[in-house]
C-alpha cells in the first residue's frame, strides 16, 4: 500500500475524498407505488392546477354572499364528485358537500349548522358572518409547477404527491447492493454456543440491520477465517455481486489481517486506510474503475457501527443519488468532562434527561456494544478538545 494512503487523515478529508470518487448509480423508471424509499432522478411537475375547480371547504350552501341573511330557493343537492348542473342566480342556494365542486354564480358556501330550512322549504343563513370556505382552483398548484425536485428521497408523503400530479413512473436512481463480510477466527455465528477464546458475531448482522434500515438489498457473506486465500476469495465474490462491498475486521496491521493485500490484489486502489476518528480508527476506503466499492472497517462492534454511521451512509447516500445533511441538536450537557488523549475526533454515546438534557451513557470502549442499545445518540468532541463543561451546548446526532 502506498504510504501516502496510510497516514491518519481527519473524518472531513476523509468524506471529501471518498465522495470525490463515488458516482450515482443510473436511472429506471419504475411504478410510483414502487418508489418508496428511491431517489428522484429527475424534476416532478404538476400536470393539473390543484384544486382543479372551486371546491367547497364543507358541508353547506353554496350561494351568492349578498344573499346571506335573505331566504333562498334550493336548486339541486351536489355530492363530492358529481359535478353541479345549476347556476345560482339571485336568492338562490345549491345544498353541497366537502370536496364538491362549487356551482357557478356561487361566491360563499355557508355550513349547514348556520342554516334554517323555513316551513316554505326555502334555506336562510342564521350566523353573524362567514368566509368564503372556498378552495380556489389553483389556489395550491398550477399546472407546471415544480411539486417535487430531484433529488428527493421518496417517502409516504411523495407517494401521496406522485399520485396528486398523475406521475405514475417516475425515473429514480438504482438502489446499490451491498455485501457484508465478517472477518475473524475467533467469531461464530449468534446460534452458536460460545466456547473457550471464541466470540459471537455481532457486528455482521449489526452492519447487515443498518443497511437494511435504509432500505436496501443486503447480501451477507457470513464469517470468513484468517485465512489469506479464503479471505481473498470472498471478498472478490462480493465484489463482482455487489456495487459495496463492507467488511468487518482484517484491516489493521496485525498478522493475520490479510484484507488490505486481498483488496491490492484484486485490482481495487486504497484511498486512505486511517481517519482520525474514536472509535473506528482503522477504516479503509477502496475503489476500480467500474463503480465498485470497497469499505473495511475495524472488527470492534462499536468502531464499526460508528463507522457506519457517520462514513459509510455519506457513501451510500451518494450512490443512492441523495444529498442528505445529518440531524444535529443542540442541547445542553448535563455534566461537565474531560479526556486524557486529544489527537482524534471522538464520538461519545448519549441519552436525554427528563428536561431535554445530555448525558453520557456509561462506555468501556469500541467492543462495549452493550452501552449503545439504550442511546439516544452521538456527540462529536472535535479533535484537540480536552474538555466539555457542564450546560455547554453539544450537537446530538439521533441514532
Amino acid at each position: 500500500m502506498d504510504s501516502k494512503h496510510t497516514k491518519m487523515i481527519d473524518l472531513k478529508e476523509a468524506l471529501n475524498i471518498a465522495l470525490e470518487n463515488t458516482l450515482s448509480l443510473q436511472t429506471e423508471t419504475i411504478p410510483f407505488m414502487d418508489s418508496l424509499g428511491r431517489v428522484l432522478a429527475e424534476d416532478v411537475h404538476s400536470d393539473v392546477n390543484m384544486p382543479p375547480f372551486n371546491k367547497s371547504a364543507m358541508d353547506g350552501y353554496a350561494c351568492k354572499k349578498e344573499d346571506l341573511g335573505k331566504e333562498l330557493a334550493l336548486l339541486e343537492m351536489i355530492p363530492a364528485g358529481t359535478a353541479p348542473t345549476k347556476t345560482i342566480g339571485k336568492e338562490q342556494c345549491s345544498k353541497i358537500m366537502t370536496g364538491a365542486e362549487v356551482p357557478k354564480g356561487a361566491d360563499t358556501v355557508f355550513m349547514v349548522e348556520y342554516s334554517e330550512i323555513k316551513e316554505n322549504g326555502k334555506i336562510i343563513f342564521i350566523g353573524e358572518k362567514t368566509s368564503s370556505n372556498i378552495c380556489l382552483e389553483g389556489e395550491d398548484l398550477q399546472q407546471g409547477d415544480l411539486v417535487l425536485p430531484k433529488g428527493t428521497h421518496i417517502k409516504p408523503q411523495h407517494i401521496a404527491m406522485l399520485a396528486a400530479v398523475g406521475c405514475m413512473h417516475p425515473k429514480v436512481y438504482l438502489q446499490p447492493t451491498v455485501g457484508i463480510i465478517s472477518t475473524g477466527s475467533e467469531l461464530v455465528e449468534p446460534g452458536e454456543m460460545i466456547t473457550k477464546a471464541k466470540i459471537r458475531n455481532s457486528n455482521g448482522h449489526q452492519m447487515v440491520a443498518q443497511a437494511k434500515e435504509m432500505g436496501l438489498s443486503v447480501n451477507y457473506y457470513g464469517i470468513v477465517a484468517d485465512d489469506q486465500q479464503k479471505t481473498y476469495e470472498v471478498i472478490k465474490n462480493s465484489a463482482e455481486e455487489n456495487t459495496i462491498t463492507l467488511i468487518s475486521g482484517g484491516v489493521s496491521v496485525g498478522d493475520f489481517d490479510f484484507v488490505p493485500d486481498a483488496i491490492q490484489k484484486m485490482g481495487f486502489n486504497i484511498l486512505f486506510s486511517k481517519i482520525a476518528v474514536k472509535p473506528g480508527m482503522h477504516t479503509t476506503f477502496a475503489v476500480n474503475g467500474n463503480n465498485k466499492y470497497i469499505i473495511g472497517l475495524p472488527g470492534n462492534p462499536v468502531s464499526s457501527f460508528i463507522q457506519l454511521e457517520i462514513f459509510v451512509k455519506e457513501i451510500l447516500y451518494k450512490l443512492m443519488g441523495l444529498s442528505k445533511i445529518p440531524v444535529l441538536l443542540p442541547l445542553e450537557m448535563n455534566e461537565g468532562f474531560s479526556r486524557k488523549k486529544t489527537n482524534r475526533e471522538e464520538y461519545i454515546p448519549v441519552l436525554l434527561t427528563s428536561d431535554n438534557k445530555v448525558k453520557r451513557v456509561e462506555y468501556h470502549g469500541s467492543a462495549h456494544i452493550h452501552a449503545y442499545h439504550k442511546a439516544f445518540g452521538v456527540i462529536s468532541i472535535a479533535q484537540g478538545k480536552q474538555t466539555v463543561q457542564k450546560g455547554e451546548i453539544v450537537y446530538v446526532r439521533p441514532l
